[in-house]
């Protein structure tokens, strides 16, 4: 069996993973079915247009369902059956009474044997839609959407909806079914990115609401002499709920990767237990993981496929699948998640092995840095501060992503970079000093946070009376990895900013014709020689 991926940046030759697995580690079974989930979600998108109803249960269910085809999500062919198998009967339900007879493929296929579930899936897939940029409008809509959906998971994780995303999510999904003209297709894809905007702007509100501002913290990097539990992942009740569990046990409990920002949220400073971040980002995990000698849990991706030396301690959760590890179950309504399994392993393991020592910098979300906004536009104003250059998004595996590291380090001292997400892990760790007592690397957070980023610069243009964004002296230097930061993208491009540096690649759903429009419109540009653009950046280009 085959397949053809290519919705991630590591994508084979960036052109696309068309073997048996991709690669990420995703059978080619498993990367099918997912096209298959995909196509019925279609389904329901047009069922719910034909009846003009569409609710939170609704728009919740296709999120969280497109959030599992995120990439290294779910590598398990028998999670995604019952997740298709899930998906048809959601979609029988709401089409009873109707008549569907004419209605698209999407709407009435009927699930059978896996070998047919297997058929009917590569027949589906990116490739079944012909014309070269039909398809990159499509998949680029379909690829934001996912980011979306990961977000909207989050914030419906918290109790919060909003009905505008809902039916952003019918209109686009169904929308990949009929043959509009590309000008209406364009405008799916900027709609995509105002929508982005919103979801990120609820899950802030759902994370700030529930857990308070994140404030500017030292969070140690060290470790204890106590046995630990890693949580990684982007998903914060998840770790609320373990801190919950495990307080008095005598077990610490540390973040890694994209759970590294929950140590500035106030209402997990009070846990004496809760340490600090261990190891870097996600593609680190199999030395760190290793390393770490407790169990880990993984509450979204990045998962990579573990190795046998610490497979036994890795639990996967919600929406997170793969054969052979441990899976724990989603909480019950109004109950919560069961993690006496992991704190029981974590009893009888060894405390983790010391890989590094000091403490990092970070929680410069919106609400602080607006509460810094005096220091930070007169540090402007007296030409302390020079430029700011956002680097947020993604982190990688390809050695081409020390570009990154290596335009932190060229950027002269009179700079500031802001981030969120993965991508920080390149220079965060630098010494790169401050500016007055202003950091040098502002990090807001999370990917997601990468909302924050904006309505910093949305509150300086406000300042500086400024009519347009991008006549602020901001860069835009981004790291993309995957769907999410797709999603990233489409919000900055929504809220007019241009000139974006895009890489370590350019996307490779985006035809030739898509990325002319990008740039004719955008001015969206590949990362290139770090020297040169560090002076086009410095010179406002």
């Amino acid at each position: 069996m085959s397949m053809f991926c290519y919705q991630c940046q590591e994508t084979a030759g960036n052109k696309g993973c068309s073997f048996n697995r991709g690669f990420c580690g995703k059978p080619a079974d498993v990367a099918n079915l997912q096209d298959l989930l995909i196509h019925t979600l279609k389904g329901i998108a047009l069922i719910c247009e034909k009846t003009g109803k569409i609710d939170d249960k609704t728009g919740s269910f296709i999120g969280k369902m497109l959030f599992v085809t995120i990439t290294n999500v779910n590598f398990s062919t028998e999670d995604m059956v019952k997740r298709i198998e899930e998906t048809v009967a959601f979609r029988d339900k709401l089409k009873e009474g109707l008549d569907t007879a004419s209605m698209h493929d999407s709407v009435n296929w009927k699930a059978g044997s896996l070998e047919e579930l297997h058929s009917k899936a590569e027949s589906v897939g990116v490739l079944s839609t012909g014309e070269d940029d039909v398809r990159s409008l499509r998949n680029l809509l379909i690829i934001g959407l996912k980011g979306i959906a990961a977000y909207y998971e989050h914030a419906n994780v918290l109790g919060y909806y909003q009905q505008s995303i809902n039916e952003f999510f019918i209109e686009a999904l169904a929308s990949t079914t009929k043959d509009l003209p590309v000008n209406d297709m364009i405008g799916l894809v900027l709609k995509a990115g105002s929508t982005a905007v919103d979801t990120m702007a609820l899950l802030d509100k759902a994370n700030t609401t529930t857990y308070g501002n994140p404030e500017i913290t030292k969070v140690n990097i060290g470790v204890r002499n106590n046995p630990g539990i890693l949580i990684s992942g982007h998903d914060l009740k998840d770790l609320d709920e373990l801190l919950r569990q495990t307080e008095g046990t005598g077990i610490d409990v540390y973040t890694h990767s994209e759970m590294l920002p929950a140590n500035y949220y106030p209402a997990f400073k009070k846990y004496e237990h809760f340490v600090g971040n261990y190891g870097g980002s996600w593609w680190h995990q199999d030395k760190d993981f290793e390393a770490f000698n407790g169990p880990v849990l993984m509450t979204t991706n990045c998962l990579i496929p573990p190795k046998d030396s610490y497979k036994d301690r890795v639990f996967t959760t919600s929406v997170v699948s793969f054969p052979g590890l441990k899976h724990i179950p989603d909480r019950p309504e109004g109950g919560h998640k069961d993690f006496s399994e992991i704190i029981a392993m974590a009893k009888t393991c060894k405390p983790p092995v010391e890989i590094e020592t000091g403490s990092i910098t970070g929680g410069f979300a919106h609400a602080q840095v607006t509460a810094l906004a005096d220091k930070v536009v007169d540090a402007v104003k007296s030409g302390a501060i020079k430029r700011f250059v956002v680097m947020g998004g993604c982190d990688g595996r390809h050695n081409e992503r020390s570009y990154f590291t290596d335009v932190a380090k060229e950027l002269p001292d009179d700079t500031v970079i802001l981030t969120a997400g993965c991508a920080k892990y390149r220079y965060n760790k630098l010494p790169l000093g401050d500016i007055g007592g202003i950091p040098r690397v502002l990090d807001a957070g999370q990917c997601n946070d990468s909302y924050s980023l904006a309505v910093i610069a949305l509150k300086l243009k406000e300042i500086f009376g400024l009519d347009d964004i991008n006549k602020l002296p901001i860069s835009f230097d981004i790291a993309w990895y995957e769907q999410k930061a797709a999603a990233v993208l489409l919000a900055l491009l929504s809220l007019g900013v241009k000139g974006i540096r895009l890489g370590p690649t350019l996307p490779a759903f985006l035809s030739p014709n898509v990325i002319k429009v990008l740039v004719e419109n955008f001015d969206i540009k590949p990362t290139g020689d770090v020297k040169a653009d560090v002076e086009a950046m410095m010179a406002g280009n």
